[in-house]
């Protein structure tokens, strides 16, 4: 085993890399980003390019990430068998809670001060600037933060489906996960929720119907949200409730 896996037998250990080594990375980026004030479709793009980037890298063998075949033959979890269904409930609970308390953190934070600021960020980085803030702290924080929940969701998703390759990286992944934002409403906390439910729902029939038409269905659900739900579902929603 390559050195940098020195240690992962132990849970303790594996957890802190879990959480460090997404938040690490992404502040070192972000920093660099932000002082550099990249921002917008360059900063998407940027993003793209090194998630392309390390997916071909994670592709080699000599890496030790496993190559084309990634990782597989997870079997126990803290002594319990991976495949057993009370430790697949275990999971399932897991993953659930963590969905909730990033829910509860991120309502949290929308209302404070600390999220109008970002609002504002989002809104008029000018003016906030002019204002007498300085937004890189705190694009910095959301996105050092943002990574480490990825990576937290992703020590849950891989031992429940029992493999993880570098395809994983792939770009229509990120795509896909902007079609949910855009879907479900972006601006808002549920939006994303409900449009990752919508389109891996889907996803789930597309898949098993028509697999060959499956990325055309979901092109053609962004253009059509994009031209006629600017708010996405919840907008609709909300349009609807006023009404």
């Amino acid at each position: 085993m390559p050195w940098f896996w020195a240690g992962t037998q132990h849970f303790a250990w594996a957890l802190c890399l879990i959480v460090l080594v997404p938040g690490v990375l992404a502040w070192i980026f972000g920093f660099f980003a932000f002082r550099s004030k990249i921002k917008g479709v360059y900063f998407s793009i940027m993003t793209q390019a090194l998630t392309y980037a390390g997916m071909l890298l994670f592709f080699r063998n000599e890496t030790g990430f496993g190559g084309n075949n990634g990782f597989t033959g997870f079997t126990t979890l803290l002594g319990f068998n991976v495949t057993a269904t009370g430790t697949r409930i275990g999971l399932f609970v897991a993953t659930v809670l963590l969905l909730l308390l990033s829910l509860a953190a991120g309502f949290a934070l929308a209302r404070s001060k600390f999220g109008r600021v970002l609002t504002a960020v989002r809104d008029a980085e000018n003016r906030l600037m002019f204002c007498g803030y300085d937004p890189k702290g705190f694009k910095l924080f959301v996105w050092t933060l943002s990574a480490i929940l990825c990576g937290l969701a992703g020590a849950l998703y891989v031992p429940q489906v029992g493999i993880i390759n570098p395809s994983e990286m792939s770009p229509t992944n990120s795509i896909e996960a902007a079609i949910w934002v855009a879907l479900g409403g972006r601006g808002t906390l549920i939006g994303p929720l409900l449009g990752a439910a919508i389109v891996n729902g889907a996803k789930s029939v597309f898949t098993v119907a028509f697999p060959e038409y499956w990325l055309f269905f979901l092109g053609l659900m962004f253009i059509l949200v994009t031209l006629f739900l600017p708010r996405g579902v919840i907008g609709l929603l909300r349009r609807r409730k006023d009404d």
